[in-house]
């Protein structure tokens, strides 16, 4: 019983890249004839399956807790309804008790953000999806995920999940398309004013101290994994590239929220590593590396912050 009432002070987020967790089935009009069983990756139903019970123990384990889960969960590279509702009701998942909320964006991938909520701890009351409009030359990218709930506590809480344009052509040449972003971040926040428990969370494209990071902290808010590592040891960010650990994922949060931050750390769970050849050390378990199918997670690892008196 105190246990359980010491866990309802807290709420704890998950943010996730799941790498690409498509279904088998062709959505008309989108790029997505790669994760077919006849596509490139062969993706068939078995490797599907497997791929969500993956992603359902991930999110699982981003807790110290037995009786805890995640209250929120927001995840990035989702394709459509189909695969969120396997994910609740069908996979490791489906007891969680997790409703989700996604976008419909114009990617041309069919790549998508979602937001999962245990509706007991995060009482929805609206939700948005804030478009990203292309600048020239650019390709259509995903929208702004917006959700706004209220916490036992009473307190609202305001929630964006992103994915920022990739760095495709260079990060410097890449910089305008992730600064749109911004622009319709910095537009609803100015609506939501100061006060506002606000939490932006998701894949970036950007490291910490990129422009259009900077930008969006010297709007008072402030980034709450800046400094988070492997909580095991292992992870200096959420993914490796040629050897070197980054971080593309963030959770930034209000002034007010970031007094609130208990701890912040990635969830570097040894079965979601691999040893990496060619320039030793652990790298994150991945479900494709180029185009050859590995039985991993994800190339990135999750993030996770819990938040205390909320």
């Amino acid at each position: 019983m105190f246990l359980t009432l010491l866990l309802s002070s807290f709420l704890t987020l998950v943010e996730l890249n799941c790498e690409n967790l498509f279904d088998t089935r062709h959505d008309v009009g989108k790029e997505d004839t790669e994760f077919l069983p006849d596509g490139s990756h062969e993706w068939t139903i078995q490797r599907y399956w497997a791929k969500q019970n993956r992603i359902g123990q991930e999110i699982l384990s981003c807790t110290s807790y037995r009786e805890e889960l995640p209250d929120l969960v927001a995840l990035i590279e989702v394709e459509n309804d189909a695969v969120l509702t396997d994910l609740t009701e069908h996979s490791l998942l489906k007891r969680a008790g997790y409703r989700y909320l996604m976008t419909e964006s114009p990617d041309r991938r069919g790549i998508d953000v979602a937001l999962l909520y245990r509706h007991r701890r995060f009482r929805l009351i609206c939700y948005d999806y804030l478009e990203v409009p292309p600048l020239p030359g650019m390709r259509p990218t995903r929208d702004i995920l917006y959700v706004q709930g209220r916490r036992p506590s009473g307190d609202t809480l305001h929630v964006f999940v992103v994915h920022s344009p990739s760095r495709l052509g260079g990060e410097r040449q890449s910089l305008p398309n992730r600064h749109q972003v911004v622009v319709q971040l910095q537009q609803r926040l100015a609506e939501l004013g100061p006060s506002a428990h606000v939490i932006i969370t998701g894949d970036f494209n950007d490291y910490a101290d990129s422009p259009a990071l900077l930008e969006l902290y010297a709007l008072g808010l402030h980034n709450a994994t800046s400094s988070a590592r492997g909580i095991h040891g292992e992870a200096h960010g959420t993914y490796r590239f040629r050897g070197e650990w980054h971080s593309l994922d963030h959770v930034l949060v209000s002034p007010l929220l970031y007094n609130r931050v208990d701890t912040a750390y990635i969830n570097d769970a040894s079965f979601l590593l691999e040893d990496e050849p060619q320039y030793g050390g652990k790298r994150p378990f991945r479900t494709f590396q180029i185009n050859h199918y590995r039985p991993g997670f994800s190339d990135h690892l999750p993030l996770v912050v819990r938040f205390k008196d909320i």
